[in-house]
């Protein structure tokens, strides 16, 4: 049987603002001057279920959209995502407005727009293996699939971005989630509203303090493999009782950088992996950690979210050439 995900999540139209200085990222007061305004599909939803599908993937979104964001879901329905449970509403597309400086951080600020829409119950594909989740739509249907994959017996996996309140993070089931996807900040972020005891000095090195916070938030949450991502640095997976796997960040190649859709695009590669993983296709949960990191560090090369995913058959590619 074929290992099948379901991904419940937002779709977006993103809006980038491309900053003309290196740094460029508009500060409280300020008014800078944008060089380019540039319309692309989006959604953390819509992003990670693409890269799912280009990871090789059958894949399921649930989501929405306005009138104004149809052609989204074609954009996805061209990438091989089903997108049969994407109901269009009276509500406008949500929006994503992006800042990009020249070095290639961003910001963002979102507008919920159709995602925050209540959608009618869909009936989950008996094949379903792994549910994915984000939290760009209404924490209550977050929760209801969550509880629904946990009765299933169906792998879930959360990446939590926007981060939840204080008291949605102490009061999320956490016993019912498989896997966990954070970056350095945001593990914190959960550490403090758990009421966890964070050391006052943590380490500077990006690696030390993730360890030590990963120890800490592991304590709590026993039953869930978590991945913390720390860009350029890498990232460690707690996969078990044993100490944490250490995966290097991927070389990059050529000047474009653009770290928009590289997240998602990891999260998507991991759950295509860990499908993999499910049917035995692979037993080698490391491999997979460094297949999506190849596949996060190809995308950051390219502008653009959801268009800068690379194709299964390019990671591999390069995976291969790099040795």
């Amino acid at each position: 049987m074929a290992s099948r995900c379901l991904v419940r999540g937002s779709i977006n139209v993103d809006e980038f603002f491309q900053g003309k200085g290196f740094d460029d990222i508009v500060s409280p007061g300020q008014t800078i001057s944008s060089t380019n305004l540039v319309r692309r599909p989006g959604g953390k939803g819509a992003n990670q279920a693409a890269a799912i599908a280009r990871a090789g993937g059958l894949v399921d979104l649930v989501s929405a959209v306005g009138h104004d964001g149809t052609w989204v879901r074609d954009e996805l329905t061209a990438s091989g995502v089903n997108t049969e449970s994407v109901a269009v509403v009276q509500e406008s597309t949500g929006r994503a407005i992006i800042q990009v400086s020249q070095s290639g951080e961003n910001s963002i600020i979102l507008f919920k727009g159709a995602n925050d829409s209540t959608l009618p119950s869909h009936t989950i594909h008996p094949d379903t293996t792994h549910l994915v989740l984000q939290n760009e739509i209404p924490l209550k249907d977050t929760l209801d699939y969550l509880s629904i994959a946990s009765a299933r017996n169906i792998a879930s996996v959360f990446n939590p971005s926007p981060m939840p309140s204080a008291e949605e993070l102490l009061h999320f089931p956490w016993n019912d989630l498989t896997w966990l996807v954070v970056n350095n900040g945001e593990m914190r972020e959960i550490c403090v509203a758990l009421g966890l005891a964070i050391p006052p000095a943590l380490p500077s090195a990006a690696v030390d303090c993730a360890r030590v916070l990963l120890h800490l938030l592991a304590k709590h949450t026993p039953k869930t493999k978590i991945v913390c991502t720390l860009g350029g640095d890498g990232l460690l997976a707690r996969l078990g009782e044993e100490d944490p796997v250490y995966v290097p960040a991927a070389k990059l190649l050529g000047s474009n950088r653009d770290t928009t859709g590289a997240g998602d695009c990891f999260t998507g590669y991991l759950v295509a992996g860990l499908m993999d993983l499910s049917v035995g296709q692979t037993d080698d949960y490391v491999a997979v950690l460094r297949r999506a990191t190849q596949a996060a560090g190809m995308c950051v090369e390219k502008p653009g979210a959801m268009a800068s995913i690379p194709l299964a058959s390019d990671v591999d590619a390069r995976m291969k050439s790099s040795g």
